[in-house]
């Protein structure tokens, strides 16, 4: 089995075609560039970066449309296109802006949302 069909197979929750800029910066090196989403879901997303990045690499993601920002992990790199990458959210959430989510996006209860 490919490592695509893999990390296809291993999704959470439904993925949202879903273009949005984003600004990925490493956590340990200094790096930060401008990429955006290709698809979403409420645990990560397939991102297109400016730079490459490299699997197990923990980065901070700034949503600029919902001025949303979340730590995550690289978890997967296209072996074709070594720019497109898959991350994974330290805490799942929507912080992409789908304004209608598939049903299984929901969220935890927390004393934050209050739900």
């Amino acid at each position: 089995m490919s490592s695509t069909a893999m990390f296809r197979e291993s999704r959470r929750s439904t993925r949202v075609p879903l273009k949005v800029v984003i600004a990925v910066k490493g956590r340990a090196e200094a790096q930060t560039c401008d990429g955006e989403t290709i698809v979403v879901n409420f645990q990560g997303a397939l991102i297109a970066t400016g730079i490459g990045l490299s699997t197990g690499m923990r980065i901070s993601i700034h949503v600029y449309v919902t001025d949303k920002r979340a730590a995550a992990r690289v978890v997967y790199i296209d072996p074709e296109n070594p720019l497109h990458c898959g991350i994974e959210l330290d805490q799942p959430r929507n912080i992409w802006g789908v304004p209608l989510t598939p049903d299984d996006w929901e969220e935890k209860v927390t004393s934050e949302t209050g739900r």
